[in-house]
């Protein structure tokens, strides 16, 4: 995630796990910082059904306007730092990312 500090790149998390307590701790734990909503402890709940959510992980892309520009069930790293680099570069953002896909630094 270092490699997109400072980039117009915002990450969120949708979570849909029955126990908000656990969720809570475990976001704690896994040092999860972004910003990341409770669907109501359901697979079902508004937001996944809203997004057509079908399985977890589910990853898209959004571009600055919003529109959809990458979805996964599972997320293919690679595709997914192809489309993060793809995007930031025709912002004037180039990124690199080193090595295999970066994960979210523990703390």
């Amino acid at each position: 995630m270092k490699t997109l500090e400072e980039k117009p790149f915002a990450l969120l998390g949708i979570n849909s796990d029955r126990d908000k307590t656990k969720l809570k701790e475990r976001m704690k734990e896994e040092h999860i910082t972004w910003r990341s909503w409770w669907d109501n402890g359901d697979t079902n709940g508004p937001i996944a059904s809203q997004w057509n959510v079908k399985g977890w992980p589910t990853i898209y892309i959004l571009d600055e306007k919003g529109i959809i520009r990458y979805k996964s069930l599972g997320g293919d790293e690679a595709a997914i730092d192809a489309t993060l680099r793809d995007l930031l570069s025709k912002l004037g953002h180039p990124i690199e990312f080193e090595g295999k896909a970066e994960k979210p630094e523990r703390k």
